[in-house]
């Protein structure tokens, strides 16, 4: 039995497929915006702040692992409704979230782990949707693109762990420009106005958590690239999700932009 802590995007619908084809038993979560999953059996609507409600859940299904997916929602603190449970962890939760949103996850997966409960990594039962180190289009990165992805790649790395960026955008003359809380898409739009050759790179940044945060793209992303002068995306082998990959692989080889897993 698995729990899962579900948001919203297609991620989501990629692991449940991949549970239900295995018959693996789960139970939801639900933390989508609309309640996209209601009409799944075995599904639940708990606060987020309930943490006294979600530990009973989990221990009355016998679980012991739980997995984070899709895009979930952070509600403003005061505006969460907490139990006894929820109350008592809050001040660590107010803690974490001056750091940054991902400490705040980092935090809850230390509660659930005190708790004995187990975060699984994204891509456990979908390994099919994470690529290995290579060359994915026909066109290649040239050396002056291969060294402003290097730049690129210490710039992330510098970045405090604990907040939300996971990408940015670097140029042919070495400037860059860091995703924001809207994340990737607010990002592309920004450098749309530029006329340079840009080049997308979304990984991990050091000593971040993969279990609840993979950098994620999709067809989606390559048509935004596409439409913002960005001519090649860098992802970290092994360490994200990939999503309409055969669909996504076409078009960026359809429009001359490379593919590169580090």
């Amino acid at each position: 039995m698995i729990g899962l802590f579900l948001g919203d995007k297609q991620l989501p619908l990629e692991i449940l497929k991949s549970l239900k084809k295995r018959k693996i038993k789960y139970f939801i979560i639900d933390l989508s915006k609309n309640n996209k999953f209601k009409k799944e059996k075995n599904c639940y609507f708990i606060n987020i702040g309930k943490f006294g409600e979600i530990l009973k859940l989990i221990n009355l299904k016998k679980c012991r692992k739980v997995l984070f997916a899709g895009n979930i929602i952070k509600p403003s603190i005061s505006r969460l409704k907490f139990d006894i449970k929820g109350i008592y962890y809050l001040p660590r939760i107010m803690k974490a979230s001056k750091l940054g949103d991902a400490a705040i996850l980092k935090e809850l997966i230390k509660i659930l782990s005190e708790n004995k409960i187990k975060v699984v990594k994204l891509n456990t039962f979908n390994p099919e949707l994470t690529l290995q180190k290579g060359y994915y289009t026909k066109i290649k990165p040239s050396k002056i693109d291969k060294l402003n992805i290097q730049k690129g790649i210490k710039i992330l790395n510098k970045l405090n762990s604990y907040n939300h960026v996971q990408a940015l955008v670097i140029n042919e003359n070495g400037h860059f420009t860091l995703e924001k809380r809207k994340g990737t898409k607010q990002l592309l739009k920004k450098i749309k106005i530029t006329k340079t050759n840009n080049i997308l790179i979304k990984i991990p940044k050091l000593k971040q958590d993969l279990r609840a945060d993979l950098p994620t793209i999709g067809l989606d992303t390559i048509r935004d690239c596409v439409n913002s002068n960005v001519k090649g995306i860098v992802i970290k082998s092994n360490q994200h999700i990939f999503l309409n990959q055969k669909e996504s692989i076409k078009y960026a080889n359809k429009n001359n932009l490379f593919l590169t897993v580090i």
